[in-house]
């Protein structure tokens, strides 16, 4: 423990001197209230403090203590279903303590150190066995839906255990083990949450993250252990398309981080997640979730450092063999809060004002995402999905433009689809995802064609885009009939297929085999009325046919567990094509 005093203070940066033995990043108590806080900058005897709380009233000359170890978080059971602010204080526990507004220097345990976890003991585990880091000694079930492993922390270097205590009751702060060196192993541990957690080997990615939203798993895959954003301007749905794959993806783990988002917002998340019903489980969906509600009326450092928190907090549950998603609701405030610390410091700015450093921070976020081998030899994943708030939509902005430098996966949302009502507002021209080629493996085992008609729907889209500029001007009956098929279809595309309702019961969440078929019907009206045109058919008999709209209504109408529909709806098209074909080769 170092002892210093403050002598500067500017806003949620203050200066120490006497804290010359101290680290980067060591966590300090700052002022007479105690208020938390961490080194940033060493320079000349003088400590530059990031603090993570309202400092107002704080004095010159107030005493600064150094812990002398980085910021970190405690890990163990008990984390899944907590609220957190950016440096896990657990929210709900604190506020039965002081009431609704937090007090600077407010301090609270971020796991229940009193509650007792019953601990199976895992097979083979005993005194005299030989372990190392990951090695999984035992298991707590954390809520119906997560089964917790009890693993020996990175740090431990002992090689066999000289004492274990075997199944049972225990608090996260009991001793349940020692190993040969004596150090001791409990439920939980710390780490520093600006260090990545360690893995064996890191893996390629092959297997998509199941979201049920069409334009997602079939246009725009991600893979687990992927990266992805969502840039939109204000009012695109972009917290809205996060609740969605919160609530609908296959992930075994969210972790949803509220990072300088409005209040109004984070509220809504707080109050909805625990009411929502996880549809796996049929439980609440907070049983596999965390949550950290990090605002844009708390101190900013605080929201700079939430990040970290989140991709920590994934790991660990990562480094269990879990497929975890994180939802970062928005990597701009983050970087809102790197400039305003930045000015504080008074560095030279970059581009609008930001740091120099901004794209080193966000690569050193998204790059701890990832597929990969875990400590305990089984196979785990992060997949991160940040939003993105670029002022007016603008997608030239810097921090929207070095995302696209460390992400592989890009959902820009259009103004004109969100302002049209139609949702997911994903534009298909702006968007795109480099995971396609490797999960394409797993689609084929879903259904062989999914990449050539992937890329069939999408060019088709392409070129309705092109001809809108042409119809703008002289309208759409100037058109040769196969080019205003290709409007017939894509509207087809964009109402039946792109655009989803949360509110409806069936057309909330798609299995990837509707998703497929129904992309495959609609091409393939597509396919036969284009030769039909070519013979001579009006282009008015083939859009009068019923199954056309048959088709657009099959993502309401036909459920998840009600496939055969699709066939049904196959044949019809059979039937109405052959008899036009019938009709018009006799005349």
């Amino acid at each position: 423990m170092i002892k210093g005093k403050i002598v500067r203070i500017s806003g949620p940066i203050i200066y120490a001197e006497g804290l010359d033995g101290c680290g980067l990043y060591d966590v300090v108590d700052a002022g007479n209230k105690k208020i938390i806080g961490e080194i940033i900058r060493q320079n000349k005897g003088l400590a530059t403090i990031q603090v993570y709380e309202d400092d107002t009233g704080m004095k010159i000359g107030e005493e600064v203590v150094s812990y002398q170890r980085p910021l970190s978080l405690k890990l163990g059971p008990g984390l899944v279903g907590t609220i957190y602010d950016g440096i896990q204080r657990p929210l709900e526990a604190m506020y039965n303590e002081g009431g609704a507004f937090l007090t600077p220097g407010q301090r609270a345990e971020p796991i229940d150190i009193n509650k007792k976890w019953h601990m199976e003991r895992a097979e083979g585990v005993s005194e005299g066995c030989p372990i190392c880091p990951g090695f999984v000694i035992g298991t707590v079930q954390e809520t119906p839906s997560i089964v917790h492993k009890i693993m020996v922390p990175p740090q431990i270097r002992g090689r066999v255990l000289k004492e274990f205590r075997g199944s049972g009751d225990y608090t996260v702060d009991e001793v349940i083990a020692r190993t040969e060196l004596d150090e001791e192993i409990k439920l939980s541990h710390y780490w520093p949450l600006r260090n990545p957690r360690p893995f064996t080997k890191k893996l390629t990615v092959s297997e998509p993250l199941i979201t049920g939203q069409r334009v997602i798993d079939v246009f725009f895959p991600l893979s687990k252990g992927g990266t992805a954003a969502i840039p939109g301007g204000f009012g695109t749905g972009k917290t809205m398309t996060q609740h969605a794959i919160a609530k609908w993806c296959d992930a075994d783990l969210i972790v949803y981080i509220g990072c300088g988002e409005r209040g109004n917002e984070m509220t809504e998340v707080l109050s909805e997640f625990p009411e929502l019903i996880d549809p796996r489980t049929g439980r609440s969906l907070m049983e596999r979730t965390i949550l950290i509600a990090n605002t844009s009326n708390m101190p900013v450092a605080a929201r700079e450092v939430s990040l970290y928190s989140g991709i920590t907090l994934a790991e660990y549950y990562r480094d269990m063999g879990m497929h975890v998603a994180i939802m970062a609701d928005s990597t701009s405030r983050w970087a809102e809060a790197l400039r305003e610390l930045s000015g504080r410091m008074e560095e030279m700015p970059a581009e609008e004002g930001f740091p120099a450093y901004l794209p080193s921070r966000l690569a050193s976020f998204y790059e701890r995402a990832g597929r990969v081998n875990t400590l305990c030899h089984e196979e785990g994943s992060v997949s991160v999905i940040g939003a993105v708030s670029p002022p007016g939509g603008d997608f030239s902005e810097p921090v929207t433009q070095h995302t696209k430098r460390f992400i592989r996966c890009f959902w820009a949302l259009d103004r004109e689809l969100a302002n049209s009502r139609h949702y997911p507002a994903i534009g298909w021209i702006d968007s795109y995802s480099e995971y396609a080629e490797e999960v394409k493996g797993w689609w084929d085992n879903v259904d062989p064609r999914w990449a050539q008609i992937r890329l069939d729907a999408l060019e088709l889209l392409k070129q309705e885009q092109s001809l809108q500029a042409i119809v703008r001007l002289i309208g759409s009956d100037s058109l040769p009939e196969y080019q205003q098929l290709i409007l017939v279809v894509a509207d087809m595309i964009k109402s039946g297929f792109l655009q989803q309702s949360a509110f409806d019961e069936v057309d909330v969440y798609s299995v990837s085999e509707k998703q497929i078929q129904i992309l495959l019907l609609m091409m393939e009206f597509y396919r036969r009325g284009l030769a039909l045109i070519k013979k001579g058919t009006p282009l008015a008999q083939i859009n009068s046919l019923a199954v056309k709209e048959e088709i657009i209504r099959l993502k309401t109408t036909v459920p998840n567990d009600k496939l055969e529909l699709l066939k049904e709806t196959e044949s019809h098209l059979d039937q109405e094509m052959t008899e036009l074909e019938r009709i018009y080769n006799k005349v």
